[in-house]
């Protein structure tokens, strides 16, 4: 095999600061799939964007990064374009910073085809749509009609997917390109991936959070710290016989399902804080359709418990959260929150005050939840004073002591969110809504951006409030791991149906539904046997 990419001693920083990278080497051959693993902020995307000769403005750098012979730090715009049309392609984390929100799919996806590939409208318009469909996107005929605002994130995240494919690139860089998709199909994507890698003989370097994902796809791993490549080999002998302490603290922080071992919360005569009941909610589209995003749903949640649901894309769990927050307004059905009916209408603003100190929910896009024109500190501050009725002082005080917990050091305090990175940005959205001190915390893929050590860490404090305040927890995931760590009971849904809902050990151990079992049979599996290594 031949190397495709080859990065050597490649050293990124700015003026006067310590180097972001330092000394970084990896490669790539032909036909082979590489994980690059490593926490928020190791330079993981710092050291992919290279490939293409994407560096951030005022920055220096040295080394040698090439593709295909193509050396992208000294090559000038012309070939650098002529590689990322033909040659590489790259799928990025956040799909909405990637498509022009006035344009549509269809243009996103056919420009390339049109303006170099000379395909016409008609053959360019076929082929984009066919590779919607092996993404698994439905309706991909109409979806080339609508703009990025009417797609969910998953959605969005497998166009992009789509749009990385269609020139049949050498070498795919993927940057968590699955961080926004549900465990089936993120097991669809992932075995396109492999798929289309393998048939085409087409180098892949993968960028994740998820250990069990690298082990699912990747020959080989890289361990990115603080931009220093600390350990690299063989994925199977890197997992199961790391040499460093810090890939064992990854390998060790990595979910797995553990059953049994979340408390279930003691039968009581009080009612339950939240009782749902017969919860329908419709959206009417321009031309006349209904759409049913939740549809006769029902369950209770005593104070103190912790209920976990599931279900994949466009299965209703984030509705479901953003009625109980009052973000949304049911189209029939109850929702009583600690005894009190809502009513079925918007909140007027002094409700919602009152409301916002007993719910907090923290989204999948950190984005949703902070003001770029505030430095995060503030932000977690400004919470602290408002519902705690804290000085100015002491509000600042307990933001640095929480943002701490959460991995947010005392440095970032004055930082303003774009300073961060997605993970960090998503520390800093739950501290923000701890702050509070709710009575329910709503978490919708809350943790899904995170890398494992902070994600265990966010877990940690998560259960710690629980444990402490009686917190009660309304988990919305599609990580079965972090489920089993968490939720003592379970809903399971699809198509807006509540399909099964329980003890979440009697689900996870012997599923009732057919859905169910799919969904547990999607996780990740490492490519080699159970077997243990042998040195």
């Amino acid at each position: 095999m031949s190397q495709l990419l080859n990065i050597e001693d490649f050293t990124l920083g700015f003026p006067d600061r310590p180097p972001l990278l330092d000394s970084v080497s990896l490669h790539v051959n032909d036909g082979e799939a590489v994980a690059l693993v490593g926490e928020s902020g190791s330079g993981k995307s710092l050291t992919t964007r290279a490939a293409l000769g994407l560096f951030p403005g005022g920055s220096e750098f040295s080394g040698t990064v090439s593709v295909q012979g193509l050396d992208t730090l000294t090559a000038n715009k012309q070939r650098l374009m002529e590689l990322r049309r033909g040659h590489a392609s790259m799928i990025f984390q956040d799909p909405r910073a990637g498509i022009n929100p006035v344009r549509t799919v269809g243009d996103f996806l056919t420009e390339t085809l049109l303006r170099f590939d000379g395909l016409s409208r008609a053959e360019a318009t076929e082929r984009a749509v066919k590779q919607l469909e092996q993404v698994g996107l439905r309706r991909a005929k109409e979806l080339m009609d609508q703009h990025p605002h009417q797609l969910s994130g998953g959605m969005l995240q497998r166009v992009m997917i789509a749009a990385a494919l269609l020139n049949s690139p050498d070498l795919l860089l993927c940057d968590e390109p699955t961080t926004a998709l549900d465990v089936t199909t993120q097991s669809g994507i992932v075995r396109l991936l492999r798929e289309e890698q393998q048939s085409r003989g087409m180098g892949m370097l993968f960028i994740t959070h998820d250990l069990n994902l690298a082990a699912s796809m990747c020959e080989r791993v890289y361990v990115l710290r603080r931009g220093t490549v600390v350990e690299h080999g063989p994925t199977q002998t890197v997992f199961q016989m790391p040499q460093q302490d810090y890939t064992r603290q990854l390998v060790e922080a990595t979910p797995i399902i553990e059953l049994g071992e979340v408390p279930a919360v003691e039968a009581s005569a009080a009612p339950p804080l939240l009782q749902v009941s017969g919860l329908s909610k419709t959206y009417q589209l321009p031309r006349g359709d209904v759409i049913t995003a939740l549809d006769n749903a029902g369950f209770s949640l005593p104070e103190g418990g912790s209920l976990g649901v599931v279900g994949e894309s466009g299965s209703g769990k984030s509705t479901l959260a953003r009625l109980v927050v009052a973000l949304e307004t049911a189209t029939v059905g109850e929702l009583t929150l600690h005894g009190v009916p809502r009513p079925r209408r918007p909140l007027k603003a002094a409700e919602r005050k009152v409301l916002a100190k007993d719910v907090q929910i923290v989204f999948q896009d950190p984005y949703l939840s902070l003001d770029p024109r505030i430095p995060v500190g503030n932000a977690v501050a400004d919470v602290f004073r408002l519902h705690q009725r804290q000085g100015r002082k002491q509000a600042k005080a307990s933001a640095a002591e929480l943002l701490g917990r959460v991995g947010i050091g005392p440095d970032r305090f004055d930082a303003r969110p774009r300073a961060l990175s997605g993970g960090q940005r998503q520390r800093v959205a739950l501290a923000k809504a701890l702050a509070a001190r709710p009575r329910l915390l709503v978490l919708d893929e809350a943790t899904s951006a995170l890398d494992v050590s902070v994600q265990a860490q966010v877990l940690e404090l998560v259960e710690e409030l629980r444990d402490q305040f009686g917190l009660t927890i309304l988990f919305v995931t599609h990580d079965l791991a972090v489920v089993s760590r968490l939720c003592s009971e379970l809903i399971v849904m699809h198509q807006g149906r509540i399909v099964e809902q329980g003890p979440t050990a009697r689900i996870l151990e012997d599923p009732g539904d057919g859905y169910t079992r799919n969904l547990i049979a999607s996780r990740p599996r490492p490519l080699w046997d159970a077997e243990p290594v042998t040195a």
